[in-house]
């Protein structure tokens, strides 16, 4: 059945289409004129029902259907009458019996159809569809925020966030479907003119002039015909364009039009009172027959007699209750509770900014924020929180804010109609002078129209888009540590329990609970080391908690397991890696002023051997970045996490990698040792 159904529409089409070539015969055509009124009535019949417009989503289509098959059907029937002066049945009982045989009622009546399908319902329903699709496509990116608002707040699942923007695309697709349906119909109303016109000329010059008929007999026979012809082909037509009216004005009704018509008009007996009275008040009118109008103003107030009239309430006021249950909820735990949840990374934007988000002007900056969490999620192992993003109207214009667990963790701008171009020479080109909000290499904001100025001048060209996402990538690198909750790591941990039970058994709870292991973790990440390989870090943990679960000896034994890894981002594509070195006699020093501490182990130095090593360290890696180069400063496996522990925290941009990290494959090249004097070049 379904194959069957699959094949029966293409099929109908291709026939419909040589239905304009091939001719048909009477009885033929007598059986699709019945088909297209009863399928129009069909039509017009659902259409009623239905209880929103995209319940019926394939009406724009059926339109263009039924319209096809009446001009094919005007085809097929202008061909029989002009060639044998009969069309069949249908047609005839048109032209006769529904018009009583008179050529002047037939045409009148055929142009007061085609008014009331042209002029009134065609036009009306394509300018509602028109305004329709326009306010759809306006309200699509606010639908699209305010979706992804409730999904970030967890109001929602993914799922149906995506049933949501389905709807929302299937809407703004729908209504802008519906603003062409609606030129179908207004042609199909303009060539019904045209045929009757051609069929009424054609047909009087074929019975006088081919057949030898007076004039009367060709009108007799050809024009009542012809205009049978034109009214079995509009009455269909009328239906179809009522159809479109309603479908289009469906706007806010909660039920089927029937429901909703006699649900809205008998809410309040009065008018319905009142418009009895009135009619029968019409009979003092000399001249006016009483009857019809008493028997409709007895119908109207019976009507209103037997309504049960319900008192109109407003949600807030419906019932004490109600109101209390109302005036409680903005202060009940569980809303205070909503409020009081903290995002764990939040972008917020300017009223202006709003466009980059707005998928229907081109905006990207949603698409390239779901890249982002992709590609740091390949990157370190880390599933980022979704990103809420907002527009705060209190921001300045042009401004973003990039929120990391309620707080602030970065500002940046992007003015509308330009582009950042980062480089050194950007004098001759106008726009503000800025700094890249990442590297904070120079940079200025120029008008997006001289981007290829800039790029002539040697800069590099970012979008604004780019600009933010980069930004945003840069605080989550940053801050990757401070991203990982305790129910991310249980998802990591079930993630390698689906692939690796045994390991992840084995691991958690009998050795390390789930916070232990978010410590590693965080850890690791703290030091820019990626997470993704969960089975080799789960194993190594395994055999080190039996001995110890101090979290340093814990997040060496990673290192440990993860190798060349650790060092494997700071590989130049040509297998060089980059190395600052501690002198032996220093780092000697160094390892026996490491001291174990509640926080982990620190080194114990004076400020003056601090201070040489902070300087040492500092002018080898500024060296570096002048060349464009990522160095890694190495040192032995045991003095290693008490190091760390000092760089990041005056040089953060420097890792800190032991010998067994290095790369066994990679080209090693030094740039210098750190000694207690100074740095050696």
């Amino acid at each position: 059945m379904g194959k069957l159904t699959k094949a029966a529409v293409p099929v109908g089409v291709v026939s419909i289409v040589l239905m304009l070539v091939v001719p048909l015969p009477a009885p033929l055509l007598d059986l699709l004129l019945g088909f297209n009124i009863a399928a129009s009535l069909l039509i017009l019949l659902v259409s009623m029902n239905i209880k929103r417009p995209l319940d019926f989503a394939i009406f724009p289509s059926l339109v263009l259907i039924a319209t096809l098959l009446r001009l094919a059907l005007n085809v097929s029937s202008t061909r029989l009458v002009l060639s044998d002066g009969y069309a069949g049945k249908v047609i005839e009982a048109f032209g006769h019996f529904v018009i009583g045989g008179s050529l002047i009622v037939g045409l009148v009546i055929f142009i007061i159809l085609t008014i009331i399908q042209f002029v009134v319902i065609t036009n009306g329903a394509g300018r509602v569809a028109e305004v329709g699709a326009r306010f759809t496509l306006d309200a699509m990116p606010g639908k699209q925020m305010a979706i992804d608002a409730d999904l970030n707040a967890g109001l929602i699942n993914e799922a149906q966030a995506r049933r949501r923007r389905t709807e929302v695309t299937a809407e703004a697709d729908f209504y802008g479907s519906m603003d062409g349906a609606s030129k179908f119909v207004k042609g199909d109303a303009i060539a019904a003119i045209i045929v009757t016109l051609i069929n009424l000329i054609g047909g009087f010059a074929i019975g006088v002039m081919q057949k030898g008929m007076s004039p009367g007999e060709a009108v007799s026979t050809y024009s009542l015909l012809s205009v049978g012809d034109g009214l079995v082909s509009q009455i269909p037509a009328l239906l179809i364009s009522t159809a479109t009216g309603l479908i289009v004005t469906r706007s806010a009704a909660q039920g089927d039009m029937g429901s909703d018509l006699l649900a809205q008009l008998g809410r309040n007996k009065q008018p319905v009172r009142i418009a009895g009275i009135a009619s029968i008040a019409l009979v003092l009118i000399p001249g006016l027959p009483k009857l019809p109008f008493l028997l409709i103003g007895g119908v109207f107030l019976l009507a209103a007699s037997r309504l049960t009239e319900k008192p109109e309430t407003d949600e807030d006021e419906a019932t004490p209750d109600a109101a209390e249950a109302a005036e409680a909820q903005p202060d009940s735990p569980e809303a205070i509770a909503d409020r009081m949840r903290v995002d764990p990374l939040e972008l917020e934007v300017a009223f202006d900014l709003v466009e980059l988000v707005d998928t229907a002007r081109g905006g990207d900056l949603l698409d390239r924020v779901k890249a982002l969490r992709r590609k740091v999620a390949m990157e370190t192992g880390l599933v980022i929180p979704l990103v809420r993003t907002r527009d705060n109207l209190d921001l300045p214009a042009s401004q973003y804010v990039i929120w990391l667990n309620g707080v602030p963790a970065a500002k940046g701008s992007s003015p509308a109609g330009t582009v950042l171009a980062i480089g050194d020479h950007l004098d001759g080109l106008p726009g503000k002078a800025t700094r890249e909000p990442v590297f904070g290499l120079a940079a200025k904001w120029v008008p997006a129209e001289l981007q290829r100025q800039a790029e002539m001048a040697g800069a590099t060209v970012v979008d604004r888009s780019s600009v933010i996402t980069t930004h945003l990538a840069e605080v989550v690198r940053q801050n990757a540590s401070a991203l990982l909750g305790r129910e991310d790591v249980k998802v990591l941990v079930e993630m390698v329990r689906r692939s690796h039970p045994a390991v992840a058994d084995e691991l958690t709870p009998a050795l390390l609970s789930l916070g232990q292991v978010q410590q590693v973790l965080q850890a690791l990440l703290e030091e820019n080391v990626s997470i993704r390989d969960l089975v080799r870090i789960f194993e190594a943990l395994s055999l080190r908690a039996k001995v110890s679960t101090d979290l340093d000896g814990l997040v060496e034994a990673v290192r440990n397991a993860l190798g060349a890894a650790i060092s494997h981002p700071y590989v130049t594509e040509d297998e060089r890696l980059h190395v600052i070195t501690l002198d032996p006699s220093f780092e000697q020093r160094l390892l026996e002023s490491v001291r174990q501490t509640e926080g982990g182990q620190v080194l114990a130095l004076d400020g003056n051997t601090v201070d040489v090593l902070v300087r040492g360290c500092t002018d080898l890696l500024e060296d570096a970045e002048r060349l464009n180069l990522s160095p890694v400063l190495v040192c032995s496996p045991q003095v290693r996490a008490a190091l760390s522990r000092l760089v990041r925290q005056v040089l953060p941009r420097l890792s800190v990698i032991s010998y067994n990290e290095v790369s066994r494959t990679a080209q090693i090249e030094s740039l210098g040792v750190v000694s207690g004097a100074y740095a050696v070049r």
